[in-house]
């Protein structure tokens, strides 16, 4: 089904990732979708390890410049844009020098959590859904990869619940077993001051109780990995939403 507009939202894709079955599963359907001649766009965080030399990532001044307050801090939203390599699939980059300038991706060096995770979440998925708003371009569905993302569904149908912007729009949420983490504990707070709570993951914040909290926020649930570990694997079975098992790329687009 051809001329749809399709919004990735992923944590990873090839080859800015590579050797992750989340990575390359975005960069098959993506272009699988764009190929097959849809409106396809994807967004990604910039995280440090992505050379913007390499990939030619360039600043979309007209969409930067925006300024997003977390826990009472302004935050701005720079927005950068790349072709897929060998692709005319347009990318784009949400950074910021506080939150995305580091080679890591999540833990430090000695392997330990960054304190701002949570920070870096919600600065990305309010980053997407406002750059969105300001390109003008109204997705028919969003499809949701990494833990990241799993904030974007949760900003929706709280924070923007009154924006008819998205209304129309169906959510997928694709699972992948991700490395667990606890997330800071004055998340609560963070979120309070966007007028979100009462969320069933502020009892015990990780990075996996978020993603599972956010499967009752979204229209389908699909597994991104064939097989989930345990937590997820008794979210996924316990959730009431719509639910799919493991679709090969190619059966994507019945999904949607």
């Amino acid at each position: 089904m051809p001329n749809q507009k399709i919004l990735y939202i992923t944590t990873e894709m090839y080859p800015y990732q590579e050797d992750t079955n989340m990575a390359a599963v975005v960069n098959k359907m993506a272009l699988k979708m764009h190929n097959e001649g849809n409106d396809v766009r994807v967004f990604m965080p910039r995280f440090g390890q992505i050379s913007e030399r390499k990939f030619q990532l360039h600043e979309v001044i007209r969409l930067s410049g925006m300024n997003i307050i977390i826990n009472d801090l302004d935050q701005p939203l720079i927005i950068k844009v790349a072709s897929l390599p060998g692709e005319r699939l347009q990318v784009y980059f949400i950074d910021n020098e506080e939150y995305f300038k580091r080679k890591q991706y999540y833990v430090d060096d000695e392997g330990n959590p960054f304190d701002d995770n949570d920070e870096r979440a919600i600065f990305f998925a309010r980053g997407v859904i406002e750059t969105i708003k300001k390109l003008n371009w109204v997705p028919d569905v969003i499809h949701l990869n990494g833990w990241m993302s799993s904030f974007v569904p949760i900003y929706l149908k709280t924070y923007y619940e009154s924006d008819t912007y998205f209304k129309d729009a169906k959510i997928v949420l694709s699972l992948y077993n991700e490395k667990d983490a606890d997330l800071d504990k004055n998340i609560a707070e963070k979120l309070t001051f966007d007028n979100i709570s009462g969320l069933k993951a502020l009892e015990n914040p990780t990075i996996k109780n978020f993603v599972i909290e956010s499967m009752n926020y979204v229209d389908m649930v699909v597994k991104g990995d064939e097989f989930l570990d345990e937590d997820l694997d008794k979210g996924f079975n316990e959730t009431s939403t719509p639910k799919s098992e493991y679709v090969d790329v190619d059966s994507i687009n019945q999904l949607y």
